[in-house]
This record gives C-alpha cells, structure tokens and sequence, in this order.
C-alpha cells in the first residue's frame, strides 16, 4: 500500500513538473568571448538536479572508500565477538554433557578472546575438577580469580561445591564464610553450609540451618526430619553427664522426641553413663505418648536402678500389646535380673510363642544354664544359632 502511494505521488510529481516546464519559455545565455551558448532555463535545471546527485554520489563514494578500513576492522571484531560467544556457550552446553575435553577447549577460545573471561574461567575449572587435573583446575581457579570483581559470587560457590565434592570441608566453610562477608548466604549457599557442616561434624550448627532452611521451604518436613534425627543423635552420643543430656532431651522440639531412633540412642547413652533411672523415665515417656517395639526393646538395657518400678510399669504396657514379643522379651529380662526366675521363664518362653528371636532363645537359654537345666538350654542355644 506504501509503495503504491508513493508511486501516485511520483507521477504527480512529473506531470506537475512536465506541465510546469511547457509553459516556461525562459533561456539562460552563457557568454565567453568569443564564444556564446545559449540554453533553456528548463535545460539547466535539469542539468542542474542532475549535476547535484552525480557529486553527491562521488562524495558518498568517496567517503566510503576512505571508511572503509573501519568497516572492515569493525567486522572482523564483530566476527570475532561472535565467535567467542559461541566458544563460551559451546563450553556451557559441552560441561553439562560431560565433554569436559572439549568443554575446557571452547573455554580456552572464550578466554583468549577476552568474552567474559571470568565465566569463562569457572566453566574450565568446573571441567578439570571433572577430570580430576589438579594442575588444569589451579590454573583456571588463578585465572578466576583475575575478575573476581565480575565473578566473586559465582567464584566462591564454585569453590565450595567443587571442594564439597572432594570432601574438603575446611575449605568448603571458608569459601561460604567469605560469600557470607560480601554477599549474604542464599538458599543454595545454606545448602552448601548444611553439607560442609555435616561433614565436619558441626552437629549444633547443622540442627540451626536445618531449621532455617525448613523456614524457607527450601527443606521439606520429610527431608528435614531425619537430617535433625543423625544431629541430635550425634551430639547426644557426645554427652557423657545424664543430666545435661536429660536437659538436653527436654529442650528439644516435642516432635523429634517422638524419634523412636533418637530415644534408643538416648536411653543408650544414659545407661552407659550411669543414668539408668533418666533412661528409664525417657523410655516410659516416650512409650506412653507413642508405641514402638525397638524401642522397648532396650528398656531392660540398663543394670540397676528401680527394677520392680520397671516391671510393674511393663506389665501395664502388657495390657494393651500382649503379643508384642519385644515388651514380652524386656519383661523376661527384668524378672530375670530381679531373680523371679518362674515369671522371666514365663514371660521368655510367650515371646518365642509369638515369634522367634535370637535374643529370646539366648536369654532363656542363660536363665535354664543358672537353674542348671542344661540339655533345655543347650536347645535353646542351639535354636539361637540357627536363626
């Protein structure tokens, strides 16, 4: 529609032009003695227009001509530009098949062209790490280091992640620490210090992340739980005076105290530690809030302290689960250490009714040895040694 408006306008344009031109009888005399030339003022005109556009394009060529070494530097950086975007993506796309050969190759092209020379430097140090090239990985880290005001941030998480990935937690801490300085952690960054923590055995400091983390739903309750369990656990096996790991078991959230791993490992400790009786109040609570056979399981553990509490408390227990092997098994244990011989025999022999456990037949069997019946426990040991 454009081009056909434009055309209109031009031929209106010449037929104003021609019409104008007929009716124009002027001349133009040129006089140089001893010559005279005489032409129309239509003529000249045209002569005129024509002698503009002809030093228009001589001046046009010209200048091009003279600009032309420009133009032609110009291209080549805008080549070469080109080439060195496509080198650095190529390195991208190569690092995350798992071409690192290649990968470092098209690194190499993107740095020597100076196209963010950084990133550059982080995708070749990624690749050596890959390919285990201690050399090649400290060359490209110093080289990243040379932009490190276009790439801290990214610098210094890869330095984590790379020294996460060969179990170096020190320098894992280190990297984070100095991104947390400049720059703040984020929720990769937790992630990364969650990691180097719990490789060096920071167990306090794993729990405080853990529930940062669980804050900003960057960790599910699912994924959270069994991280705070190994935690807790790890810093209770550490504890070595009952009442500050009663303390401790007090101060904890009421959800992970339902951790029936958490309790054993609790009541394990307690009992090694002299703290029968907390051991036992710690399985008692545990057990009445929630059910769980391992847990009563070592509940007998313990060697001392208010044996027949223990028993009167158990056969409570027994009311409502009589045919959990476990309570039975504890029960037989306790009677045994209270020396009631015929109710441990009773309590030993139902739990092998309901099902059969090494720990049963051992018991029993120790118990018939000290009431020197020697061929029933002879049985038993060997019934323990098939299962």
């Amino acid at each position: 529609m454009r081009g056909l408006l434009w055309l209109l306008t031009l031929a209106a344009a010449a037929v104003g032009l021609s019409l104008a031109a007929r009716y124009n009888d002027g001349y133009v005399l040129f006089v140089l003695p001893p010559w005279r030339m005489e032409i129309s003022l239509n003529l000249l005109l045209l002569l005129l227009a024509a002698g503009f556009v002809l030093l228009y394009l001589i001046l046009r060529g010209v200048r091009n001509t003279l600009a032309l070494p420009d133009k032609v530097r110009e291209f080549r950086a805008r080549r070469a530009r080109e080439k060195a975007a496509a080198a650095l993506a190529d390195a991208m796309r190569l690092l995350y098949e798992g071409r690192y050969g290649h990968a470092l190759k098209s690194a190499e092209l993107a740095w020597r062209a100076e196209h963010a020379p950084g990133f550059a430097a982080l995708i070749g140090q990624r690749a050596a790490h890959a390919m285990h090239d201690d050399e090649r990985e400290a060359m490209w880290r110093e080289r990243a280091h040379h932009f490190d005001n276009e790439v801290r941030a990214a610098r210094l998480m890869t330095e984590a992640e790379l020294a996460l990935e060969s179990r170096d937690f020190d320098a894992a801490r280190a990297a984070l620490d100095r991104l947390a300085a400049s720059e703040g952690r984020h929720i990769a960054a937790l992630r990364l210090s969650l990691r180097a923590e719990q490789g060096s055995g920071n167990w306090q400091e794993v729990l405080r992340l853990t529930k940062q983390l669980e804050k900003h739903k960057a960790l599910t309750a699912e994924q959270a739980a069994p991280v705070r369990s190994r935690a807790h656990r790890e810093l209770i096996s550490q504890m070595g005076d009952p009442a500050q790991l009663v303390r401790y078991w007090n101060d904890m959230p009421a959800a992970d105290r339902l951790d029936a791993r958490l309790a054993i490992q609790a009541a394990r400790t307690l009992s090694s530690t002299g703290g029968c009786a907390e051991a036992a109040n710690l399985i008692e609570d545990f057990l009445d809030e929630r059910w769980d056979s391992g847990v009563i399981s070592v509940y007998a553990d313990c060697e001392g302290g208010d044996t027949l509490a223990r028993i009167a408390h158990a056969e409570k227990w027994l009311a409502s689960h009589p045919r959990d092997e476990q309570l039975l098994l504890a029960l037989g244990r306790l009677c045994r250490a209270q020396k009631l011989w015929g109710k441990a025999q009773s309590y030993l022999e139902a739990s092998l009714a309901i099902r059969a456990t090494r720990g049963a037949h051992v018991e029993l069997a120790q118990l018939l040895d000290h009431l020197e019946r020697p061929a029933d426990a002879d049985r038993h040991y060997r019934a323990a040694a098939l299962i």
